[in-house]
């Protein structure tokens, strides 16, 4: 993709996964045109695969249609546990896991 195009490849987001949207705070400018506009997503799609959904999109620039970002969103299941992966040029990388049950075991205080 185009790292023309972002302040920083692959910002780390911590635990903020988008399944849909841009993280324009870290576009610069289109570097095909050199304009700061919207950017549209094209070429969106969602697949299943043993369990897990991914959601895979193009970040492409309004004016010139220059492809900014490949955006990939990842969310499953695993044992009692809600996993969610994300992976762009623009967006960044970042993951996240929370519990199916009401009260997270891992959050819970000891007995002794």
């Amino acid at each position: 993709m185009c790292n023309g195009c972002v302040q920083k490849e692959y910002p780390d987001r911590g635990s903020i996964c988008l399944e849909n949207g841009s993280y324009l705070m870290n576009y610069l400018a289109c570097a095909n045109c050199h304009q700061r506009d919207f950017v549209l997503i094209s070429n969106k799609s969602t697949e299943e695969e043993d369990g897990e959904e991914i959601v895979t999109y193009d970040h492409v620039c309004k004016n010139c249609e220059h492809v900014i970002a490949r955006h990939e969103y990842t969310f499953s299941v695993v044992d009692e546990y809600q996993e969610y992966t994300m992976l762009c040029l623009l967006c960044g990388k970042a993951e996240d896991s929370i519990s199916v049950l009401p009260d997270d075991p891992r959050q819970s205080a000891p007995l002794f």
